[in-house]
């Protein structure tokens, strides 16, 4: 499957799409980037006079590259229909380094732990562009394949 055909299929759209690009996926791997745009409408508030991209936007990021996106490539592999999966997160465990500024480009690199029984397991890393390292933790989540009705 290639990076856009998994972009595509990604179940968000703006202005909750945090994935530009994949640059690179394999069975165990994935990474990618994103951009964040210094209009997005969360930067209005958090906080006043000194925007910063808020966590839960970060883990967001990460989720959606790291967990949802090598989901999808590895739900293709098995010759599943990619337009019928539903993913849920189920836990996040993510520590914080450096805070990402509107206008920063970040990269997403991760590391399948473990998938079994439709869970996904991923060890997550968020880079900004100086390659430093701005979050990084775990993220799991199910996949399944919607019920025909």
């Amino acid at each position: 499957m290639e990076a856009q055909t998994i972009i595509a299929h990604l179940p968000y759209s703006y202005p909750f799409l945090f994935v530009d690009e994949v640059l690179s996926v394999d069975d165990d791997s994935i990474s990618g980037a994103y951009t964040f745009d210094k209009d997005l409408p969360f930067y209005e508030g958090h906080f006043k006079n000194q925007p910063v991209t808020p966590g839960v936007i970060l883990i967001e990021c990460m989720a959606q590259i790291g967990l949802v996106s090598l989901g999808i490539f590895m739900v293709s592999k098995q010759n599943l229909n990619v337009e019928d999966l539903q993913i849920a997160m189920t836990s996040t465990a993510v520590d914080f380094f450096k805070p990402v500024l509107p206008g920063e480009k970040v990269r997403v690199k991760s590391k399948k732990v473990y998938f079994r029984f439709n869970k996904l397991k991923c060890q997550v890393e968020m880079y900004n562009g100086n390659e430093e390292l701005v979050c990084r933790g775990t993220i799991a989540g199910m996949m399944k394949i919607k019920d025909e009705e």
